[in-house]
């Protein structure tokens, strides 16, 4: 008998181990969605020329037709009450117009690298507006953070020029890649609140999905956004469009949410380094950007390598 439940307990924590695995490789992916968003979104808007709330509306639009289905059976009428889901829908709202409108104006290399920060910046706000302590390290792995980011700034991608080469539209989708972070940071403030509310992930996610929709269509309507543009689309515009929706809009972001709620946010978020990785990548196929001197590499490792030891040194507190 003894044998048995011994048997049997151990086949449950391999069972247990394994779903961890799965749902930290799931972890990844989202990851993976979401350093390609800068990239794609860049590409949809200056290669293809798709306006920005127009490439918004449609994507999101394209997802709540596939994510509905599966969802409204999720759907509780109560779950709308929760206040706290729509805060978090507007700061949803507002995460992706500014992102989006910073992949528009500068590099996506640039747009990752401020993302990364958000951790940070999440414990700079938990101290300053809910008054908890602020986790050890914080403040070094800030200045670590900001030397490698101006490391990287230190030349003008892809053109191998050392200096800091920022134009005026630089800094302003870095403007906005900043106000986007915060947002991103009041995001994962309020993720865990909406799971006090009891409110199920795929309800969040219709929410947001519809919620992004509808905002962005309306202000691409008020603003006279030329949505003629999509009948002009190539084979390859349309790729990089589905591939958009499917695997960063939708994919990315149930991944996203699916993980944190089985793993937690301190696993999850301590592999968020791999979305400058996924970045670096994607901007080098699709957009031609790379890291052009030794100094931006050096750069890119200290923000790399700071980021993941700060978020694993939390994970361990």
């Amino acid at each position: 008998m003894n044998k048995a439940s011994s048997l049997g307990a151990r086949r449950a924590a391999q069972a247990g181990v394994g779903a961890s695995w799965a749902w930290m490789l799931v972890s990844l992916l989202a990851h993976t969605g979401w350093g390609a968003y800068p990239v794609l979104a860049r590409y949809l808007q200056t290669v293809s020329l798709i306006p920005s709330m127009a490439l918004l509306s449609l994507g999101n639009l394209i997802a709540v037709a596939v994510y509905a289905p599966f969802a409204l059976r999720h759907l509780d009428m109560r779950h709308l009450r929760s206040r706290a889901l729509w805060a978090f829908a507007l700061v949803v709202v507002l995460r992706a117009i500014t992102n989006i409108l910073a992949a528009r104006y500068t590099h996506a290399i640039y747009i990752q690298l401020i993302t990364l920060m958000t951790p940070l910046l999440v414990a700079l706000l938990s101290a300053g507006l809910f008054r908890e302590r602020l986790p050890p390290y914080t403040l070094p792995a800030i200045g670590l953070s900001l030397v490698g980011a101006l490391l990287l700034m230190s030349g003008d991608i892809g053109a191998g020029t050392m200096g800091v080469a920022l134009s005026g539209s630089d800094w302003l989708g870095i403007g906005m890649a900043v106000a986007s972070a915060f947002c991103l940071a009041f995001y994962m403030i309020l993720v865990p609140r909406t799971m006090k509310d009891a409110v199920p992930g795929e309800a969040v996610l219709l929410v947001q999905l519809v919620t992004l929709t509808l905002a962005t269509g309306a202000i691409s309507l008020v603003t006279g956004e030329d949505w003629g543009r999509y009948l002009a689309l190539g084979a390859g515009d349309w790729a990089a469009f589905l591939v958009f929706v499917l695997f960063v809009l939708l994919g990315a972001n149930l991944g996203q949410i699916a993980s944190l709620r089985r793993l937690g946010a301190p696993l999850v978020s301590s592999t968020m380094a791999w979305r400058l990785v996924s970045t670096l990548a994607m901007a080098a196929l699709l957009l031609g950007e790379r890291l052009s001197s030794i100094w931006q590499a050096l750069g890119a490792l200290i923000v790399l390598a700071t980021i993941t030891g700060y978020l694993w040194r939390q994970r361990r507190a």
